[in-house]
């Protein structure tokens, strides 16, 4: 699913204009995107938790060439899903499963 999917969706929910809508879920983007860049956790409820790690610098051997490369320290943010769309996902795989 692609960002003008979730305007698409949140537009036909809500029957708020497309232009108004593309701006809610581009404003909702925006706040989660300035709260990781402070290092803010962003808990959303039945969802799940984004957050910022570190990762240390390391040392990598390229495949096919043998070469030793060093992959520098940087920031990555995490996502963790929440026990009720776990859940969820589960219950919906294992429906299409069975039967």
């Amino acid at each position: 699913m692609k960002k003008k999917d979730i305007i698409e969706a949140v537009h036909e929910r809500l029957g708020f204009s497309k232009r108004e809508t593309a701006r809610l879920v581009e404003s909702t983007f925006d706040i989660i995107k300035t709260s990781l860049q402070k290092g803010e956790e962003v808990k959303v409820s039945s969802f799940g938790k984004f957050s910022v790690r570190e990762k240390k610098e390391r040392l990598v051997k390229m495949p096919k060439t043998g070469i030793t490369v060093t992959i520098p320290a940087r920031k990555v943010v995490t996502f963790k899903l929440s026990r009720v769309l776990r859940d969820a996902i589960n219950d919906a795989h294992r429906a299409r499963n069975s039967g």
